[in-house]
């Protein structure tokens, strides 16, 4: 059996951690692409208004502006489901990339942005807004959500901070630990607050796509063009932390302030995600997941096919949650725990097997 390497070379003062880019990445990233396209076209096609799929392609093409049903179409593909999938890839893109910065910060396989409890104060700020103020636009949502779980990051990594260090496994304990006392926080706001305004809160808690706009859209891809492109050059960082801390400072990485700047990144999408869509489990932790066994450990390529797995599996959850029930819908946080929690008891075996 081929075993392959990673080789590394150190110079002076600067970390330089050379990589092979695993050759299964662009093949891999092409298949995801096109399991992507096709499935927005069948998530168009599927709905109360039929529409074929040929229609659904010119329709996105614009190459059948004279069928005279061509208004319809255009009102149903552009207004109506469109931009609610594209809501669903970009937030999946986010939470999966988040999850992949996670899981190196922490050399933990299992962490994800909702385990640590970055989340948390993203969805108290939310609710708080949702249920207690009148009159906001929701267009600083985003902001006011990013905020919040910036506000629990840093009070996690204060709170990890020990002899001028902050080890990943206290990272994990005090996020699980904060995590828990905000979530009794935002409970206690919903008990006491207006029962209309309660009902939409859970509904957004539960974690949904409907409704998705392009305003949704421009806001969330906004985020997404500044932190993604900043996650991918700092894919090194990550490679680095993965060694140890000792390593990492042996070729030269500053570790606490990579730390922390890949953790801000972290948090800033785990915040855009949960104001577009609420909180959406286990996409974090899937995703990264099968996509190391895809493309390798390198997160050169494992941070670009994250995103890519993560978009496709929260546009194929949300077409699961619309179908299933039809005429009604699931959703979408209702499937992807339905998917995601058997996957993390058979990590959780396989781990206990291999002790």
């Amino acid at each position: 059996m081929a075993v392959k390497s990673t080789w590394i070379t150190i110079r002076s003062r600067r970390p330089a951690f050379s990589f092979r880019l695993d050759r299964r990445v662009l093949p891999i990233g092409a298949l995801l692409i096109a399991l992507t396209l096709a499935l927005l076209v069948i998530s168009i096609n599927y709905g109360q208004y039929n529409m074929s799929v040929l229609d659904v392609v010119q329709t996105l093409l614009g190459t059948n502006t004279d069928h005279p049903d061509y208004r319809n179409f255009a009102l149903v593909v552009f207004t109506f489901r469109l931009p609610r999938i594209l809501v669903a890839f970009l937030v999946g893109a986010a939470l999966a990339t988040a999850g992949t910065i996670m899981q190196g910060i922490t050399r933990n396989p299992l962490a994800d942005p909702y385990l640590l409890g970055v989340s948390g104060g993203a969805g108290l700020v939310a609710v708080a807004m949702i249920v207690w103020l009148d009159n906001v636009p929701m267009s600083i949502l985003p902001f006011a959500a990013f905020a919040g779980g910036l506000i629990e990051a840093f009070a996690i990594y204060l709170l990890a901070w020990r002899k001028g260090s902050s080890t990943p496994i206290r990272l994990i304990l005090i996020g699980i630990g904060l995590s828990s006392i905000v979530g009794a926080i935002t409970t206690i706001m919903l008990l006491f607050g207006n029962i209309n305004d309660v009902q939409e809160a859970y509904v957004w808690l539960t974690g949904s796509v409907y409704g998705g706009s392009w305003n949704e859209v421009r806001a969330l891809g906004g985020w997404l063009i500044v932190f993604l492109p900043l996650a991918f050059v700092l894919a090194r960082g990550l490679n680095l932390l993965n060694l140890g801390d000792d390593t990492a400072k042996g070729l030269g990485m500053r570790v606490e302030r990579g730390r922390a700047v890949l953790l801000f990144i972290s948090v800033a999408l785990t915040a855009a995600a949960v104001a577009a869509a609420g909180t959406i489990g286990f996409v974090g932790l899937v995703a990264p997941h099968i996509s190391r066994r895809l493309v390798g450990p390198a997160h050169e390529g494992l941070l670009p096919i994250s995103a890519l797995f993560g978009g496709a599996l929260l546009v194929a959850a949300d077409l699961i949650g619309r179908w299933i029930v039809a005429p009604s819908e699931l959703p979408v946080g209702i499937v992807t725990a339905l998917i995601g929690a058997p996957y993390f008891a058979f990590l959780l075996i396989r781990s206990r097997n291999r002790a």
